[in-house]
């Protein structure tokens, strides 16, 4: 439970979860459950959780005022009364524990800590109609999801795994015969004693679930799996017309070159996602320093970095929802690695990197790169990509985000914390101003994101040299300005500088 006294209190809060303030008065100024508490709840629950306040006005500028509720348990009842109607709301995530009273300045408010729904219970929505009353949070506000938006949570929903349906009138003709046989000859390198190694191209697909026949219906073809994996690109574009794959080699300042290399889908290769693993993780990995290491009489040329990039460009293409709007993305750059793919962590990516919880979208496409000694069962990978990178202290982070579209995004950065504070710090303090200067702590702390959106607070008090209360009131104060503001939750969300 928060511990709420003052209205000092319900700032800091503020600044760490995500906050919704409803007045909750009613008509006889006692108190009721506004109507407008439900969208909330569904786009909270549809997000990464969050926190309402009933009994609290927020005022222009992000100001809070305290009105109370006359009778906190009426509105308490009715909140339960409505969560257990299931004509009204689809699940109910709430127990007593996540309902609390609170007195502030003398006055009682509720607190109503509403905890992120489950793939499987999303959508949360209102009135026994997904479409039209599915909600999530964006930009501080309850934003009515669009239908396919809904079809998407519905079908991460239904399907434990996105990538194993039967592509009616997709076969043998839409698979890159190269990329196949490219393929069998790494499996054949790896397993050379198997007998998958002597059945035919149709056989093989067969056995390893990139074609498919339907006992129920007869229906058989290529799975989505084996279209991705092994298709063409006209053929995986017709199937899934959002699907698109982008590496980049950029420098570190971009804005008079973008990019120095660049692979994309452009007609002179297949397209498709191992031919992209292929190219790829050759350029990832093309300057890495080696150490002089024997193991035996034989040198080892694979360290913990290498294991770390290979192991995260499976996994960016083994978790991807293709059917999203945003692109695969690879990015190299002096600073690092960015790896992102579309569609939100099945697994809270606190949980996911701590390892042994896993919900891989796409089960297929993960048992093909096993198959050929790529990636790591299932709750395993990224725990190995964070040792293998931070053995050396470098530094890791992994969010997701709904803005623009759905995301979840991988970066791999040489520097450590440490040694990036103390970059911000040089570049951010003028050498003709030592030690600390107060007054000029939200300029300071407005550099500072304009360098990294996704700085967090502990960050920028460590960049600065200043208490996180201090950050906060600092950020409090841009806020209140109009000069900062926060898109996203605190965990997986970033700042936005207003100009």
């Amino acid at each position: 439970m928060f511990d709420l006294h003052t209205l000092d209190d319900l700032s800091l809060l503020a600044e760490s979860v995500e906050l919704e303030c409803k007045l909750a008065q009613g008509a006889d100024g006692k108190g009721e459950l506004p109507k407008d508490f439900w969208p909330t709840y569904s786009a909270m629950a549809n997000n990464h959780g969050g926190v309402v306040l009933l009994g609290v006005r927020e005022k222009p500028q992000g100001v809070f005022s305290i009105a109370g509720l006359d009778n906190p348990t009426k509105v308490r009842t009715d909140l339960f009364n409505t969560l257990n109607n299931a004509s009204k709301v689809s699940v109910n995530l709430l127990d007593d524990a996540h309902v609390n009273e609170a007195v502030v300045d003398g006055r009682t408010i509720l607190i109503v800590q509403i905890p992120a729904a489950t793939r499987k219970q999303k959508p949360v929505f209102l009135n026994g109609q997904p479409l039209g009353n599915t909600y999530r949070r964006q930009h501080e506000g309850d934003r009515r999801c669009d239908d396919e938006t809904v079809k998407r949570m519905l079908a991460e929903q239904l399907e434990d795994s996105r990538d194993n349906r039967i592509l009616n009138h997709f076969g043998v003709k839409d698979v890159d015969i190269e990329s196949l046989h490219a393929y069998r000859n790494a499996f054949a390198s790896h397993r050379p004693d198997h007998p998958w190694g002597q059945v035919d191209d149709l056989e093989f697909l067969r056995l390893t679930h990139a074609w498919r026949e339907s006992r129920e219906t007869g229906e058989q073809g290529l799975t989505i799996a084996g279209l991705l994996m092994f298709g063409t690109w006209t053929s995986i574009s017709e199937a899934l017309p959002l699907y698109f794959l982008d590496y980049q080699e950029q420098p570190a300042d971009t804005s008079q070159t973008r990019w120095l290399d660049r692979v994309v889908p452009d007609g002179s290769w297949s397209g498709n996602l191992f031919d992209f693993y292929r190219r790829v993780i050759r350029k990832l990995t093309a300057d890495l320093k080696v150490p002089f290491v024997l193991k035996g009489d034989t040198r080892v040329d694979d360290t913990p970095i290498h294991q770390a990039l290979r192991e995260a460009l499976v996994n960016t293409l083994i978790h991807a929802d293709y059917s999203d709007r945003a692109s695969v993305l690879v990015i190299k750059s002096p600073a690092g690695f960015v790896f992102r793919n579309p569609g939100l962590m099945r697994v809270a990516p606190a949980l996911a990197l701590e390892g042994g919880a896993s919900d891989c979208r796409n089960r297929t496409l993960h048992q093909l790169f096993l198959l050929i000694n790529l990636g790591e069962r299932a709750g395993s990978g990224l725990p190995k990509i964070r040792s293998g990178w931070e053995v050396n202290g470098h530094s890791l982070s992994l969010t997701d985000s709904i803005e623009p579209f759905d995301q979840t995004r991988l970066e791999m950065l040489w520097a450590n914390k440490e040694s990036m504070a103390a970059k911000h710090i040089n570049e951010a303090v003028s050498p003709k101003t030592p030690g600390k200067t107060p007054g000029k702590t939200p300029e300071r702390i407005l550099e500072l994101i304009a360098q990294n959106a996704h700085a967090s607070i502990p960050e920028l008090a460590l960049a600065l040299d200043k208490s996180e209360s201090a950050i906060e009131r600092a950020i409090r104060k841009l806020k209140t300005e109009g000069r900062l503001h926060r898109i996203g939750s605190a965990k997986g969300g970033y700042w936005e500088i207003k100009v």
